[in-house]
């Protein structure tokens, strides 16, 4: 059987990393490439505050061609749809006809991702849809994998929260309403080994920031949402 020439929209991240581990194991996929948006003001990997030093040697590990999309720090949708059509245009043209994403239960996300998809004749795929995230975070757990969390959301934790190592005590101790995964944009991590590594990434823990950002007027105004007028974030920066 032909296999679907298909491309990942890698985070860093936990949930991608057990997305892509799933979609290299589906024989009706082939993964020829890993796509991340990064803040091109601070050269780290959008949202999660990674270095881009380390989101490199990350895919380096991982042996997949990987590519950035740069974008500014606080992209309206315009500018972001723009960057993403350039480039999915580049991927049809390559014969790509698949993009894969770890999204678990975000309704409205995934009704997005499709309609702009389909609009250029790619389909979605999404291989932990569904998933119980506690399930899913155990999974992830058992099957070797290391993931520490680079940013949080201060609503929820402080400072001690971020440059934590996840393990199996995790899910227990996790504030009421948070999911075990961070569905809901609650907290986000680095993943830094696992059966999809040749090697783990090395890195050391550095400097902890509390940065707040004033939340977009509307849902079309920025990717970036919140139900507050500001809400504030905590970054752990890793060390190359």
């Amino acid at each position: 059987m032909l296999k679907q020439k298909t491309y990942f929209n890698w985070s860093s991240g936990k949930d991608s990393a057990l997305a892509l581990y799933h979609l290299l194991q589906d024989n009706r996929y082939s993964v020829d490439e890993l796509i991340t948006t990064v803040n091109s003001h601070y050269n780290r990997v959008s949202m999660h505050g990674l270095r881009k030093e380390l989101l490199l040697a990350q895919t380096t590990a991982i042996n997949i061609k990987s590519s950035l999309i740069e974008l500014p720090e606080m992209p309206s949708m315009e500018v972001y749809e723009q960057k993403m059509l350039k480039t999915v245009s580049r991927l049809k043209t390559d014969g790509f006809t698949h993009s894969a994403f770890g999204d678990i239960f975000l309704e409205d996300l995934r009704i997005y991702r499709e309609k702009k998809l389909e609009e250029q004749g790619f389909k979605a795929v999404f291989p932990i849809w569904k998933r119980d995230t506690k399930e899913l975070l155990n999974e992830f757990l058992d099957l070797g994998f290391k993931t520490i969390i680079v940013c949080a959301n201060s609503k929820y934790f402080g400072e001690d929260f971020v440059g934590t190592v996840i393990d199996k005590n995790f899910i227990n101790n996790l504030p009421e309403g948070v999911d075990p995964c961070g569905e809901n944009g609650e907290f986000h991590t680095f993943c830094f080994d696992g059966p999809l590594f040749k090697s783990p990434i090395t890195f050391s823990i550095g400097e902890k920031v509390y940065r707040e950002y004033d939340t977009p007027k509307s849902d079309d105004d920025s990717i970036c949402k919140s139900d507050s007028e500001k809400y504030g974030v905590w970054y752990c920066d890793l060390i190359p």
